[in-house]
């Protein structure tokens, strides 16, 4: 995987900074795949001529898929193909050209290269290169992953007329030889934060978090059978009991936010054959054989390796993520216990992954409501100067400039529409930083102290799924927050009881 794997002594979660490699420059070759860059596919296959015969759609596996794309994974090598997905009524006819799609890609890159990898930190960020597919490849490829997907996701239909295609390290499957496969495990962690009180209208968006209201509406509307218990401010908040109750729900229900790899082989996700918990830990025992085996012993192992990960910071004398979020940070719904939550806050490392996507996501200083006036001058603006659209950059390029622009805006409204295209961008930006995922990579290894052996983990942390919100998606993110939150307030049964009233987690050193 190329990533720079540390190590220190430790006893279950031990080590590792949080390192992966600086994202890889994008390059598009006519024909087939990139070529000329270390670590491209050249480096892996040889030679441009040598990929004619390589294309081989038996060699690749689906992998997964979210709203907007498709992944496939290649049997031997570590890497992955990226292609995008269209509505199944596009499926007889583009839905954009070649040179649209190609387009598009490149704005991928050029935004995770130049906003997403300074805000979040290039050793979090992988953006991949552009590449270009044989059309025969892509439609033979297309017919074998199709009765692999999950049938909630075949409303769309994967891009078999461009050739485009996103090349990215398979972050499942480290190239280190270790005696047992390698665990990955990847979380989409959602908003970490409530709003503030002074730019929402109802009194509920300040108490209980976005994705908490967002369970409750997707299983009423039949997207999902069983509600989460997850609670995103809980993983949030750097206090490894709420922590560790978090992820114990993510375990419990992932839907699409959690799934766990082993050895590239997804073993734990959204499909009903994945979501027996009993099963999961048969197939964690083998790391955690120092122990005494039991089930319970193996979960708790597991999801400290997780929470020391998620935690693990870089910078000495991490003071933590500002405390303006102070009051912001405890969710009504969540079913932790009120002696979790009245407990001291416990800082988030602001160098840490977590730290680094939750500071990211603050950007979203208004909330969509307090955003939507300034979006409307914007739209107004554009309307009247609709060649203004290139200066201000609303569709990019994703340069330094588009960042400069958004960390430069002011603190106060001064009525300019730079300031108002500023804060768009931020909102966009920050939505990027609310959906995308970290992949938590765990390379088994033995620590050998005092004669005994004790379970330790090298791991790397990356943050995927970061391409940007498009301009229009703001008045869809509007209408679908006020669908939730009055769903939420029309349904709304009052407080539930703490799912562990009585109990304290007590974290000890194994």
């Amino acid at each position: 995987m190329g990533a720079e794997w540390a190590e220190h002594p430790g006893s279950l979660a031990v080590s590792g900074s949080s390192a992966a490699p600086a994202a890889a420059r994008r390059q598009t070759l006519p024909g087939y795949f990139s070529a000329g860059r270390p670590g491209g596919f050249s480096a892996v296959y040889g030679s441009v001529m040598d990929l004619v015969d390589k294309m081989d759609e038996n060699e690749w596996n689906y992998h997964g898929e979210g709203n907007k794309s498709l992944v496939v994974s290649h049997v031997q090598m570590s890497r992955v193909l990226r292609l995008l997905k269209y509505s199944s009524e596009d499926a007889e006819n583009a839905p954009q050209t070649t040179e649209e799609t190609f387009r598009q890609m490149e704005n991928i890159v050029d935004f995770s290269n130049n906003v997403m990898s300074p805000l979040l930190g290039d050793k979090f960020v992988h953006s991949g290169e552009v590449v270009k597919l044989p059309l025969e490849f892509v439609r033979q490829l297309s017919i074998k992953v199709q009765h692999h997907r999950p049938a909630w996701r075949c409303d769309k239909v994967m891009d078999i007329y461009s050739g485009a295609a996103l090349c990215l390290p398979n972050l499942t499957t480290p190239s280190i030889p270790t005696h047992n496969p390698p665990l990955c495990v990847e979380i989409k962690p959602k908003c970490g934060f409530l709003p503030s009180p002074e730019h929402v209208s109802k009194d509920i968006k300040t108490k209980v978090c976005r994705h908490c209201m967002h369970q409750r509406y997707k299983v009423a509307s039949g997207k999902w059978k069983r509600k989460s218990l997850y609670c995103p401010l809980d993983l949030f908040s750097g206090n490894r009991q709420r922590m560790y109750f978090a992820i114990k729900h993510l375990i419990e229900e992932p839907q699409n936010n959690f799934k766990i790899f082993k050895g590239g082989k997804c073993i734990h996700g959204d499909r009903d054959e994945m979501l027996s918990v009993s099963s999961l830990l048969q197939k964690l025992r083998p790391y955690f054989s120092c122990g005494n085996g039991r089930n319970k012993t193996v979960l708790h192992d597991f999801i400290q390796v997780l929470v020391d990960s998620l935690l693990s910071s870089d910078e000495e004398g991490d003071e933590g993520v500002e405390r303006r979020l102070e009051g912001r940070m405890v969710c009504e719904a969540s079913l932790c216990s009120t002696e979790f939550l009245r407990t001291d806050p416990q800082p988030l490392p602001r160098d840490s992954v977590l730290g680094r996507i939750l500071q990211v996501q603050l950007l979203d200083s208004l909330d969509i409501e307090g955003l939507l006036p300034l979006y409307r001058r914007v739209e107004q603006y554009l309307h009247h100067f609709p060649k203004e659209r290139s200066r201000l950059q609303i569709d990019g390029p994703y340069d330094k400039a588009f960042l400069e622009k958004l960390q430069k805006c002011p603190a106060e409204d001064d009525g300019s529409i730079e300031y108002a295209v500023a804060k768009v961008q931020q909102y966009r930006v920050a939505m990027t930083a609310k959906d995308c995922s970290i992949m938590v990579t765990l390379v088994p290894r033995r620590d050998e102290e005092d004669g005994s052996e004790r379970a330790a983990f090298s791991f790397s942390a990356s943050i995927l799924d970061l391409d940007p919100k498009p301009q229009d998606g703001v008045r869809r993110q509007q209408r679908l927050d006020h669908r939730v939150v009055s769903a939420y307030l029309r349904d709304d049964p009052g407080p539930s009881p703490p799912l562990y009233p009585e109990c304290t987690l007590l974290i000890h050193p194994v």
